[in-house]
């Protein structure tokens, strides 16, 4: 009964012992399985914002320029105001164009004289030849006269109007409604014809010039093609962060791209009433573009192998496996899937690193708006 009992008692101790070391083992392997966060793919809708630096161009820039030689007799603008179409903006000295013009009449008047002497003349010769005094020579010959008379008018009415446009010139006139730009030259300076004087911009409107790739080309050719609003709106972006009040319209584009860039130029135009915008300076175009189910992932939840593309698709037994997938644009951290991926898997999103196909993970599901920007709206900005 006692050596009974003894047996009794270590075959409880060593059934005890096993399975205190079965529970051990166990939970050495449970804590070892990583906890990883996953997230579910869905398909959305939404909006791309591409950014392109842009150069902006008022609508109607031209530069002035002296016509005559002479000395800048007076400014009647500053730099940086308003002028009105026709406004005088420089005076050239006028009074050797004015000289020029007074000769040039006199010398028509003079034309004009010779001209009604040689027909007097050509009226006297008739009756003569008609009376057989002299020959029909000379009738030729005062017909002649009369001709060269009359040309020599007509050159002095030309010599007039260059003398008296000469003259019109002294005084420069703005073209259109614009804003006067530097004035190089003050008052005094001699100035030759063909001298730059100053620059005048209608900054009214202004046009923003940005080029764009093939591929983002095509892409915008065929949304507008399927839009009904052919009119594509686009924001800039100034140069200290904030937004242009004014949204502007893509009007047209280049005929050819650019065979060194592969890009194409495109050209918005902005309405600018309160001439915040000037000629020569820089912004940056915002152009939106709304994509239908698309199926969006982080990139970091991404890895590049001999440039193809993969993720961790998990199971249902919780091993993960490395798919390869297609992305149709890198966004600022996000990749839009093109093929290979389908909403409704469950991919790693983050914690890569020590991962390899076929591990047993402890998933963490996180919702992939929490790791997306707010407005669901992203961002790349064109190189």
């Amino acid at each position: 009964m006692k050596n009974y009992n003894w047996s009794f008692l270590l075959g409880i101790s060593l059934f005890a012992t096993a399975c205190s070391t079965q529970s051990k083992d166990s939970a050495e392997i449970k804590d070892s399985i990583l906890t990883i966060p996953v997230t579910e793919l869905k398909s959305q809708k939404t909006d791309l914002h591409r950014e392109y630096v842009g150069d902006i161009h008022a609508v109607r820039n031209v530069e002035i320029y002296a016509r005559v030689k002479g000395y800048l007799e007076q400014v009647y603008v500053d730099e940086g105001k308003e002028v009105k179409k026709g406004q005088i903006l420089f005076r050239i000295n006028s009074a050797e164009y004015e000289s020029g013009l007074a000769k040039a009449k006199a010398n028509l008047q003079s034309a004009d004289a010779d001209a009604k002497g040689a027909e007097l003349e050509l009226k006297r010769v008739k009756l003569l030849v008609e009376k057989n005094v002299i020959s029909k020579t000379e009738l030729e010959v005062a017909q002649a006269k009369l001709a060269a008379a009359n040309a020599k008018i007509e050159e002095a009415k030309s010599e007039r109007s260059t003398a008296a446009l000469h003259l019109a010139q002294t005084e420069i006139r703005a073209p259109f409604d614009g804003v006067i730009d530097r004035l190089p030259y003050k008052t005094g300076s001699l100035i030759n014809e063909g001298t730059l004087l100053t620059t005048l911009s209608d900054t009214k409107n202004v046009f923003a010039y940005f080029n764009v790739s093939e591929n983002e080309y095509l892409e915008y050719t065929r949304a507008r093609g399927a839009s009904s609003n052919n009119n594509t709106i686009v924001e800039l972006e100034l140069a200290d962060g904030s937004f242009f009040k004014h949204k502007g319209v893509i009007e047209t584009m280049e005929g050819a791209f650019d065979e060194g860039t592969g890009s194409i130029a495109f050209r918005a135009r902005f309405t600018n009433p309160e001439k915040l915008l000037k000629h020569g300076s820089t912004g940056t175009i915002r152009l939106t573009n709304t994509v239908e189910n698309a199926i969006l992932i982080p990139q970091k939840a991404a890895f590049e192998i001999q440039d193809k593309s993969f993720v961790y698709v998990l199971g249902k037994d919780n091993k993960i496996k490395t798919r390869s997938f297609v992305p149709k644009s890198r966004l600022s951290g996000y990749y839009i899937v093109k093929s290979g991926l389908e909403p409704g898997e469950t991919i790693v999103c983050e914690g890569l690193q020590g991962l390899k196909d076929g591990v047993t993970i402890n998933p963490k599901t996180i919702l992939l708006d929490s790791v997306k920007t707010e407005t669901n709206k992203i961002e790349l900005t064109a190189r």
